[in-house]
């Protein structure tokens, strides 16, 4: 499929065959969604489909994680008519910051930050990322948000998976994802049936 092509009849999750698989090796993710970010009917599905758990709820503030989190956050801040707050890989902001450390999907020991003068008791957070694969990352946003008392309202990405950090997530956070029922153990087990067709 063209990535800029819409398909006359928009399946729900349509946009997830726009997704690309890993071809540099096991040093990159498995696989990269931000292909689907290129088509901007695909994008504002894609967001649609994440705000809808979140309809009823009161958000503040739309908080984004480095980096890929940034343009799917900024996207749902904006269809929302709020601001975005950067949750930042340590040593970007020229601010000062409170930090957090945590792993990240591939096991490195990593540090977060964030600015230490936005987030304050009784604001409302909705933490957005790409992609939640071992969760840690994750986990090391919600410690940013909610040490500084804000409320962290949910969590949004195009997938979580049901590792242990996912499944953590899932029981104790509302969240929200892009991914039907029948593709989750695709998305487990890291591989969608659709790359067999995938052409570039």
């Amino acid at each position: 499929m063209d990535v800029l092509a819409v398909p006359q009849k928009r399946e729900d999750g349509w946009y997830l065959s726009l997704m690309a698989p890993n071809t540099k090796g096991p040093k990159f993710a498995w696989l990269d969604p931000s292909r689907l970010y290129c088509n901007s009917q695909a994008l504002s599905d894609c967001v649609k489909d994440l705000l809808k758990p979140f309809q009823n709820e009161t958000i503040d503030l739309v908080a984004g994680i480095d980096a890929m989190g940034f343009i799917l956050g900024s996207a749902v801040a904006m269809s929302l008519g709020k601001g975005f707050l950067a949750i930042r890989k340590a040593g970007h902001l020229c601010v000062q910051t409170l930090t957090q450390d945590y792993s990240d999907y591939s096991g490195r020991e990593k540090l977060m930050e964030v600015r230490d003068d936005v987030l304050k008791p009784g604001l409302r957070v909705l933490i957005v990322d790409q992609w939640i694969e071992t969760g840690g990352t994750m986990r090391a946003a919600i410690k940013l948000v909610e040490n500084q008392g804000a409320t962290v309202v949910g969590i949004a990405a195009v997938a979580i998976e049901n590792s242990e950090g996912g499944k953590w997530i899932k029981e104790n956070y509302k969240y929200s994802h892009c991914i039907p029922k029948e593709l989750q153990s695709q998305i487990d087990s890291q591989y969608l049936e659709f790359f067999n067709n995938f052409s570039g």
